[in-house]
């Protein structure tokens, strides 16, 4: 079955927004130094921006079928293209705080916001179950692809001031410029989708807007906690903490890095497809808890590593297995609730997300200064005990797909 127009229509406007998102998260902060701002304001912008982020968030769990998920769409990239088209026209930091919170600016370098969420919640109305890991797999994909194609665009300014000679801020303001037409363009292609996204008619609307029933709503907190301490987790080992401890502990060069977290990006993206594959023959929770953990036990060993050679290797079999849960996990918590739950569920966990996500590297930067690996170590040991909580309480939860016991190695 080939991905229908809907499908490609996500897929396409995902994509321009997480180049976009993965740009921002590479000039950001050189260019509101540029415009004067100190790093703790800096910082005060991507906090805010991450506020926004989850106010927006809640207001598409609770209203986002009522509103209507095309619309919604369209109205959140129109958001996000404001903002961008502020940072390239204002330098006055009252005015960046206030349209990084409108714009729900992300400056962290990967996509987790209300469009994300909502992208997931619609997903699996586009096609069968059985395909609904896979769709969520090449989804996960592009995104990941996006955000690498971001990253090597972080280049843009630089390339800007040599073609056109410009200075910096005038490059940096802009590569935001484009950035605002990527968003429009994506908010055009949200136009595409047909009235099949949607939940119900305008009858429905007050019926379906209501909470799920208290049993869901359960799972799903209980779903939203395990997942806000992987989360918490993941903010231990962000990718400028762990390519300062490559720097600090072996000497890597910032051209090596570079190099590794490529490789990396491209590891993540080439197991989503993989996670797919693997869930159709061990299940969902497992394939989440079998790759995951291991995960962790590399990243946690690469502080004993040797070598510096001998620590990229486990860096990267850690990153070649740590992304493969992020399809099962959204297709699992898609699977587990009625369709007209999903927009509810999606929001929440990814919420949950975001915000202890946001937690984590405040931490972590402070025991970084006094032992340089305990990151890695209480990063991987959050991942692992969530691991082992989660096959726990849900190792017998089953999607409709999976009605039969799945055994590991079947």
């Amino acid at each position: 079955m080939s991905p229908g127009r809907d499908t490609l229509v996500i897929y396409a406007a995902a994509f321009l927004r997480a180049i976009c998102v993965g740009v921002v998260g590479v000039v950001l902060a050189i260019h509101l130094g540029d415009a004067g701002l100190r790093i703790s304001s800096t910082g005060v912008a991507i906090g805010v921006g991450l506020a926004g982020t989850a106010l927006a968030m809640v207001l598409v769990s609770v209203y986002g079928d009522r509103w209507g998920r095309c619309r919604v769409l369209m109205g959140l990239a129109a958001l996000t293209a404001l903002g961008y088209l502020v940072l390239a026209v204002s330098t006055r930091f009252s005015t960046i705080l206030l349209f990084a919170f409108v714009g729900t600016l992300n400056g962290m370098g990967r996509d987790r916001g209300a469009a994300s969420a909502l992208e997931q919640a619609i997903l699996p109305e586009t096609t069968t179950p059985a395909r609904r890991t896979w769709a969520l797999a090449w989804y996960n994909l592009g995104v990941d692809v996006g955000h690498a194609t971001g990253a090597l665009a972080g280049m843009t300014p630089s390339a800007l001031m040599a073609w056109l000679d410009v200075d910096r801020l005038t490059a940096h303001r802009l590569t935001f410029l484009v950035c605002a037409a990527l968003s429009v363009v994506g908010a055009g292609l949200y136009s595409r989708l047909s009235p099949r996204v949607e939940i119900g008619n305008r009858r429905d609307v007050e019926w379906l807007s209501a909470l799920p029933d208290r049993s869901t709503r359960r799972r799903i907190w209980k779903l939203a906690a395990l997942f806000g301490v992987d989360s918490i987790g993941g903010g231990f080992l962000g990718s400028a903490l762990i390519a300062y401890w490559f720097f600090q502990r072996y000497g890597l060069t910032e051209t090596q890095l570079s190099g590794l977290f490529f490789v990396a990006r491209a590891l993540n993206a080439a197991s989503h497809v993989m996670a797919a594959w693997l869930a159709r023959r061990i299940g969902l929770v497992n394939t989440m808890v079998l790759t995951h953990l291991p995960s962790s036990l590399f990243l946690m060993a690469a502080p004993w590593a040797a070598s510096a050679a001998a620590a990229v290797a486990l860096f990267l079999a850690r990153e070649a297995l740590v992304e493969m849960d992020v399809p099962t996990r959204q297709s699992y918590v898609m699977a587990t609730v009625k369709p007209h739950e999903r927009t509810f569920a999606s929001g929440v966990t990814n919420l949950t997300r975001t915000v202890a996500w946001a937690v984590g590297p405040v931490f972590a930067g402070a025991v970084m200064q006094h032992v340089l690996a305990a990151p890695l170590f209480i990063g991987g040991a959050l991942k692992i005990a969530y691991d082992v909580a989660l096959y726990r309480a849900f190792r017998h939860v089953r999607p409709p797909e999976e009605a039969q016991p799945v055994v590991v190695g079947s």
